[in-house]
Formats: structure tokens, C-alpha cells, sequence
């Protein structure tokens, strides 16, 4: 199998991470009435991100929280600029029947800068694709793990995985993150009728604006939801690399206000495709987890309580941290082309109509769910991808055209500028 093949299949293992777990419903008190609990009939999910760094990728990793890493490869190498930019999802889900196809409009206030609203549609069915292709080949390569903040990798890493073995269906036990629990919300398999935005319809993102203020959601299968947000998009991070004299990348960012904590992973591949097409070299993962924590609810958004418990077993870095060391065997195994992202998880809203009464049953109608975080991806040891190669305009000269090399080519071995 073919270099660019491998990282598919990496990305197809990075995207299953762990199975959403629904949260138990509180234990009442011993000798306490229980008040019964109906509803609610529709859910509303809203995440709310900040990007900083290569535009789009942080898009890319919120459609769900697991992203494609060919994607996101293919969007860093495409010459995207850095800056704060904005993301939203936004989803819907009812335990109603829709009138036609499920369909649904957000109603924003002027200043989103959104237009007045924005279309939630059902989606499109799509056919799985067989399980293993005509042309299947098995792979090879290998991929190695690391994980910790510091300059030198303790004893007994890297964790060696063998695509070979992974293909053939032997997934490493605790491969994803168990400790944070993937809760998406509604989705279209644990919905009734289910619509969501960005899709082909409508999906340009936020170009600046605010949130803050009123919303409101309308549809054909729902109940009218509204709220008021207090809390507006997160501040961008901004992360800054410094190579250390010993081989290790120190990493540091700005504070950012209202975080509940931060995560950090970088990826790399030094030997990818150099001895042969067939031949995927090694692969490098590592994550600034304390722990062998990798994936899953970490690279989506969390609730403020799941950041304080992994804040506090280590799994994500406090609010106060601005710094990790990433030691120096990652970066003399992965080499010299890497890429990493940063997560500041943020706070989150949630509002419930009708309010709980103080007595009687509680009949929900519906519950919504606004949640923030903010990202930055960077590119340790890289030229900055912003500064274009200018000519010089006063004597008439025309721009050089950019050479845009594709990083999933020369992560892979396969290409370049």
C-alpha cells in the first residue's frame, strides 16, 4: 500500500476514537422525592470555536470532533493564512416527526455578521463503502508514540504499533483516550428527525461578528428554542516554537481567559516513502497528556467539569500552564517536517425550557447546549506560511508564483514543491 494510503488508513483509526457515553442521570438523595423527568422533545447543539494558524483546519476538526488527517493536511499545505478565524455547528434533534424533510433555521442577531440566519437540512445518506477494497494491499510501516511534557521521553516509550497489524484488524487496546467521554450531543442516529449546519446548502463560516445576545432556532420538527449567549467567541492562542540545543521543542502560548485547560499534539513522519512506494517508513504521534491519552473527546469540545477532572489526573494541562517541552526523541524521530495543534478548552451554556418546577413532574420541551473552545495549529521549525514571496512592485516586476508543496506529500514522501 501506498504511503498516501497509510495516512488514510491512520486517519480512519484516528476518526473511530471512542464510542459516545451517555451520562448517567443523578442519584437523588436517599428519603428524597424523585420528581419525574419527561423530555425533552428536541436538543439543540451549538460549538463555538476560535482557529488560529493554517484557515480552515480547525473547521475541519470540528465537523465531529475526530478529523481526517489527509484533510487536515492537505488544508496546512495549502497555503492558508493565519489569524483568528471563527467556526460554529450547529445541530438539532427531535424526537418528532418533521413536516417534508427535516429543515431548520438559526435566527442571529445583526451583529453575528451572519445574515439573518443560516439553514439546518437533514443529511444525506451515503453508501458505505466496502470494508476492504478490490485492490487492498496490506501496508507497512510503523507508528510510534510518545507523550509527556519535558525534555527526554521517560523509560519505555515509544509505544510501537505496526500498520501491518492494524490492517488486519488488530486494534491496540487503549489506543483512544477512554478518560474523556465523546458526548456529541443530537445526532442523526439518536435522533427522530435531524437537521445541521454547515452542509451543501450553506456553509460559510463566521468572517468576525458576535454572538452575544439573543438566538433563536425554528423548524418543521421541533419546538421554538431561544436563549440569550453571555459569552462570546474565546480569544485566539498563539503558539510560539523554539528549538532547544538538545534536540527538544519548547512550546509556549498566550493565557487565555475563561480556559478550562489546555491539550497539545504534534505529528510527524521522517522515513515515509523513501525506501519504496509500498513502504509508509514510521510515523510519529505524540500528545502532551501525562498519560497515553490520544484522540477521542480530546480533539472535540468538553465540558468545563471533564476539564477539571483531567486537569486534575494530568491527561490536560491547567488553565495557568503556557508551556510544554516536547522531547527531543519525537522530534529526532519524526524529523524535520512536523505539524501540531493546541486546544483551549472554554466554558459552556446550557438552558432548558420550561425552567424546573419546584414541585411536580417536569415536562421538557427542549434543551440547548452552547459550547466554546479555541485551537491554533503550528508548524515547529517551519518558515511562516504567510509571508509570500513578493516581487518588487516598484520596478514592475511581477510576483513569483508561491510554491505551495503539499505536506501530506512530504509527510509521505511523495511530493513536494
Amino acid at each position: 500500500m501506498r504511503g498516501p494510503a497509510v495516512v488514510a488508513l491512520l486517519a480512519a483509526l484516528v476518526a473511530s476514537g471512542v464510542a459516545a457515553q451517555r451520562k448517567a442521570p443523578p442519584r437523588a438523595s436517599r428519603g428524597a422525592p424523585v420528581q419525574a423527568v419527561t423530555g425533552p422533545k428536541a436538543r439543540y447543539a451549538m460549538d463555538v470555536g476560535t482557529s488560529t494558524g493554517m484557515g480552515g483546519m480547525a473547521a475541519m476538526m470540528g465537523g465531529g470532533g475526530r478529523p481526517s488527517l489527509g484533510d487536515m493536511m492537505g488544508a496546512a499545505a495549502g497555503g492558508g493564512r493565519g489569524g483568528d478565524a471563527h467556526e460554529l455547528h450547529l445541530r438539532l434533534g427531535s424526537t418528532l416527526g418533521a413536516t417534508g424533510a427535516p429543515s431548520a433555521d438559526h435566527y442571529f442577531l445583526p451583529q453575528a455578521a451572519m445574515g439573518a440566519s443560516v439553514p439546518l437540512v437533514a443529511p444525506q445518506r451515503v453508501d458505505a463503502r466496502p470494508d476492504t477494497p478490490d485492490n487492498f494491499q496490506r501496508p507497512s510501516g510503523r507508528l510510534l508514540i510518545f507523550w509527556g511534557c519535558g525534555a527526554h521521553a521517560p523509560a519505555g516509550q515509544p509505544v510501537v504499533i505496526d500498520f501491518a497489524n492494524l490492517a488486519a484488524g488488530q486494534m491496540p487496546p487503549g489506543l483512544f483516550s477512554a478518560r474523556a467521554p465523546v458526548d456529541r450531543g443530537p445526532t442523526a442516529a439518536n435522533s427522530r428527525s435531524y437537521a445541521d449546519w454547515p452542509n451543501p446548502r450553506s456553509g460559510r463560516q463566521p468572517q468576525g461578528g458576535s454572538l452575544l445576545g439573543e438566538h433563536r432556532v425554528e423548524s418543521n420538527f421541533a419546538p421554538a428554542i431561544s436563549f440569550s449567549l453571555q459569552q462570546d467567541y474565546m480569544p485566539g492562542l498563539h503558539v510560539r516554537t523554539e528549538a532547544g540545543s538538545d534536540g527538544a521543542i519548547h512550546l509556549s502560548w498566550n493565557s487565555v481567559p475563561m480556559a478550562t485547560g489546555y491539550y497539545a499534539w504534534m505529528m510527524g513522519s521522517k522515513d515515509a516513502g523513501r525506501r519504496g512506494r509500498n513502504d509508509a517508513g514510521d510515523m510519529v504521534w505524540w500528545s502532551s497528556s501525562n498519560s497515553r491519552e490520544f484522540g477521542g473527546a480530546l480533539w472535540d469540545w468538553i465540558s468545563p467539569g471533564t476539564a477539571q477532572r483531567l486537569v486534575a489526573d494530568g491527561t490536560v494541562m491547567a488553565p495557568p500552564q503556557t508551556q510544554c517541552t516536547v522531547p527531543a526523541e519525537v522530534k529526532q524521530a519524526a524529523g524535520e517536517t512536523m505539524f501540531g495543534t493546541l486546544i483551549g478548552y472554554g466554558p459552556e451554556a446550557t438552558f432548558v425550557f420550561p425552567e424546573r418546577p419546584p414541585t411536580g413532574p417536569w415536562n421538557q420541551e427542549w434543551t440547548a447546549r452552547v459550547r466554546f473552545r479555541t485551537l491554533a495549529t503550528f508548524f515547529p521549525g517551519m518558515p511562516d506560511m504567510d509571508s509570500d514571496n513578493r516581487a518588487d512592485t516598484s520596478r514592475g516586476d511581477r510576483p513569483k508564483k508561491r510554491c505551495k508543496p503539499s505536506l501530506l506529500g512530504v509527510m509521505t514522501g511523495f511530493g513536494g514543491c
